[in-house]
């Protein structure tokens, strides 16, 4: 009952907002579900829990699904996860199949989306009931473990593990509370800065800053140019949209479903990672696999399926075990922290009506984002040619008023907003990389914390190693993924050594 009562009218009004906007922000090249969370973030601030979620999960599929729209239509993936998207739908529209294109993604998303959604129904429970018993050693390993994906989330593993502990530094800026084991002490900021640091950065600016105006900082240097030549699309209407089309692809759209949402339960593997092993799977077992990237409907089921499986997989570990998977998910945090509620073991239990309500929104904004991209597929098509220079300065409006907003009117959280998006500008240009130094900057505090609970319950570092055999295991885990990392690093040195000889 209590979750009917949450289920009013404004619940699904936001979803379908959500779902809307982030249609926009995923079909504009250059923006991100990322991006579109972070702007839209403040909002949540004016919203109780449930509507706050309703809105981001909303934003979150669809800034996921749009970025099909760009793929098929100009070739240029919208979002990561999209980019396979292109080597069958791009084909496509080129024949004048366009808009048969777009919808046979559009379904695959609604199935990918559904799947995950019911694999998080399932899976979320179990891990949070098992990772309840975990004292604050395990908790510690759980944080340093998630702090190890970094490197798997890194283009480059020193650099990607720089930009993490550059995060981690500045997550320790402010008062070294009590609370936590701590003497009260200021750290790492000067007596003048006292006054405005003493709790360290605020989490919305900061996030704002990185995902929001630096992205817009880096489209201003480029001058905003529109593809003119390529957004000039007209959707034929000869290729009619049948599903028909899916009826030899149930083996593929389950398939690339599970393997979407598997993936995305991975911390740091990435969508883009999903999309590629469900399309190179599909060719694998595909009758014509020669046929795969000129144009057939097969190669798209893949892709998207695997795109939208996404979401509900990547929420798997951040609401049962507190870990953000990638940087969407780490920016959702931001929502937690904002109503006061921390994601982890506890979340489930304690949260109850919150948890179902995040399952009728999630599935809820599959099916509006179905609703809105199949029917009206031809407007949402339009979006692509909507002018940069007008788009962007209202987005930046809304940072610095969210900014400013977020703690009733404090202007230094303008100049944090400032200051981080000039930041993560600059960072692309010498190479720090900005999701690792996010997931550094959310989880940095909480590891403190944990490792100085458990030296205070236990008074030895040898805890670490001999507490349980659950911390046995999470260690295994922590060495699996470093050696994961450094595997990867060798194995792009050796093929980038090949071609250089070649």
């Amino acid at each position: 009952m209590d979750v009917l009562s949450a289920l009013d009218p404004l619940f699904f009004v936001l979803i379908s907002a959500g779902a809307a906007i982030g249609i926009v922000f995923g079909a504009i090249p250059g923006m991100t579900a990322t991006m579109a969370i972070a702007v839209c973030l403040p909002l949540t601030y004016a919203l109780d829990l449930n509507h706050g979620l309703a809105l981001l999960l909303g934003l979150y599929v669809g800034g996921i699904s749009g970025g099909l729209v760009p793929a098929i239509l100009l070739n240029i993936p919208g979002t990561p996860s999209s980019i396979t998207t292109t080597f069958d739908g791009y084909p496509m529209c080129q024949r004048g199949e366009g808009e048969r294109a777009l919808k046979i993604g559009v379904v695959s998303s609604l199935f990918g989306g559904l799947f995950s959604a019911a694999v998080l129904f399932l899976f979320a429970p179990v891990l949070s009931d098992f990772a309840i018993k975990f004292s604050y050693v395990e908790k510690f390993l759980i944080i340093f473990l998630a702090l190890t994906v970094i490197a798997s989330l890194s283009r480059n593993l020193l650099m990607g593990l720089f930009s993490g502990l550059i995060g981690v530094w500045l997550a320790l800026i402010g008062t070294y509370d009590v609370s936590v084991g701590g003497n009260g002490d200021t750290r790492l900021m000067t007596e003048a800065m006292e006054p405005y640091l003493s709790e360290g950065f605020s989490l919305l600016p900061v996030l704002i800053g990185l995902f929001g105006v630096a992205a817009i900082l880096k489209e201003a240097e480029q001058g905003i140019r529109e593809n003119t030549e390529g957004m000039r699309i007209t959707l034929e209407k000869g290729a009619r949209f049948s599903l028909g089309v899916f009826r030899n692809q149930g083996v593929n759209l389950v398939r690339s479903g599970v393997i979407g949402t598997f993936i995305g339960m991975l911390p740091g593997v990435g969508g883009s990672a999903a999309s590629v092993l469900s399309y190179t799977q599909q060719k694998n077992f595909s009758k014509a696999p020669e046929k795969m990237g000129t144009g057939v409907p097969e190669g798209v089921v893949a892709s998207e399926s695997a795109n939208n499986g996404l979401t509900g997989g990547a929420l798997v570990p951040l609401l049962s075990l507190g870990i953000p998977g990638d940087s969407t998910t780490a920016v959702m945090i931001g929502a937690f922290t904002l109503q006061g509620v921390q994601v982890g073991p506890l979340f489930i239990g304690e949260n109850l009506e919150t948890w179902n309500t995040m399952m009728v929104a999630l599935v809820f904004a599959n099916l509006v984002m179905f609703a809105i991209m199949f029917f009206a597929i031809k407007y949402v098509a339009r979006v692509v040619m909507v002018p940069k220079y007008l788009l962007y300065p209202i987005i930046m409006i809304m940072c610095v008023v969210g900014a400013y907003a977020i703690n009733y009117g404090v202007m230094f959280d303008v100049w944090t907003l400032l200051l981080f998006g000039l930041g993560g500008y600059l960072a692309g240009k010498v190479g720090i990389e900005i999701a690792p130094l996010v997931i550094g900057f959310i989880l940095g505090g909480q590891a403190e914390v944990y490792f100085v609970k458990s030296l205070e319950s236990f008074g030895t570092y040898t805890i670490f190693f001999t507490k349980s055999p659950i911390a046995m295991v999470l260690w295994g885990l922590i060495v699996l993924s470093i050696a994961f990392s450094v595997y990867n690093l060798v194995k792009a040195s050796r093929r980038k050594t090949q071609e250089g000889g070649a």
